[in-house]
């Protein structure tokens, strides 16, 4: 099958970051095995990272995990099941939740399944979905409303799945009378601002550079927009009567934002962290004396998955996305890089 694969580390993210070959298909191993026929598979910023060698002293600290596949926001059909699957048959469409886990351990059994003892990541473990066909297991699959098409919502396995999680975890903050501030309206935070209209009373304001990108927040649902620039956290304080908001989403997490996130959050309020790549430096004194919290967030459990799975059937969440051949999956990966995308870029296999 035709795959893309990494075979080196590189921080300068060259043009031809990745490999398109013939490598040999993945085969049912154990019970629980699930093959799926990838009909789209998302681009996310973690992979310009795992190219930079980022996850290398997490996932492959001894470096024998090259050469392998990336892509870990995959959907696609079910092409094969092991002897025990139950779940799914052959032919139906699927997302993949981006962790394998095993249902065994405390964590999962606890349904906090990002933290599974024994779970795998295709992707960044292992071999992911810029490919023909992608092995992934049971408990992974989440069966699609037949009205989904696997290139309109292959990212919101990852990119979806992280805003949504990021979100449901704010809820009991975010009561009428409250304010939300979204720093990026690019592939996470577009779908993070359609989340927050769709699940609070609160109201969302969006920050970004972009002009473009604002014009289309607006079409997602926030109420009130700001461009990156010279006095602009002055004017999100105005907004927010001096005070700041009582959650801050940071969807970007480096190049700044993750400083200016924390001056927009007000005392007792929460700053989400969400993307990632830069430093969080917090002097503890600030910490104590307004009691403001600093909330990490890892992509997100099964259940957010199947319940955004029901938002986008409902409509309610809609992905904007750029598609691109597999054969041009560096081409996608300069764009990302390059900040040339709006919204998320999609890989998709031929004839798929």
């Amino acid at each position: 099958m035709k795959a893309a694969r990494l075979h080196r580390y590189d921080d300068s993210i060259p043009p031809d970051s990745l490999t398109v070959e013939e490598i040999d298909e993945p085969k049912i191993e154990n019970p629980f095995d699930v093959i799926v026929r990838v009909g789209a598979a998302g681009l996310c910023r973690t992979d310009i990272h795992v190219v930079e060698g980022q996850w290398a002293p997490i996932q492959d600290p001894d470096g024998t995990l090259l050469p392998y596949v990336l892509g870990h926001e995959n959907s696609g059909w079910v092409e094969e099941v092991g002897s025990a699957v139950t779940n799914v048959e052959v032919g139906d469409t699927v997302i993949c939740h981006p962790l394998m886990t095993c249902g065994l351990c405390m964590a999962c059994r606890a349904g906090d399944d990002m933290r599974c003892e024994n779970g795998e990541f295709p992707g960044l473990s292992r071999d992911g979905g810029f490919a023909d066909l992608l092995k992934t297991n049971a408990r992974a699959v989440v069966k699609l409303d037949p009205v989904l098409e696997p290139k309109d919502i292959a990212a919101l396995a990852d990119a979806g799945l992280t805003a949504y999680h990021a979100v449901r975890k704010s809820v009991p903050l975010l009561n009428a009378g409250t304010r939300a501030v979204v720093i990026g309206a690019g592939g996470l935070g577009h779908i993070g601002i359609q989340c927050l209209k769709a699940m609070t009373p609160a109201q969302v304001i969006v920050v970004d550079p972009n002009e473009k990108a604002l014009d289309l927040a607006k079409d997602w649902g926030a109420d009130e927009t700001v461009q990156v620039g010279e006095g602009y956290l002055d004017t999100v304080l105005e907004m927010t009567d001096g005070q700041g908001a009582e959650v801050v989403f940071d969807y970007v997490g480096e190049r700044g934002a993750e400083d200016d996130a924390w001056q927009m959050t007000r005392a007792g309020g929460s700053h989400y962290v969400i993307g990632y790549g830069g430093t969080v430096e917090v002097p503890t004194i600030d910490l104590i004396s307004t009691e403001r919290s600093i909330v990490g967030n890892l992509v997100g459990t099964y259940m957010d998955l199947a319940e955004l799975m029901i938002l986008t059937a409902q409509g309610k969440v809609t992905l904007h996305t750029s598609t691109y051949p597999l054969d041009a999956v560096n081409d996608a990966m300069q764009d990302l890089n390059n900040g040339n995308l709006r919204g998320r870029g999609i890989l998709v296999p031929d004839g798929a």
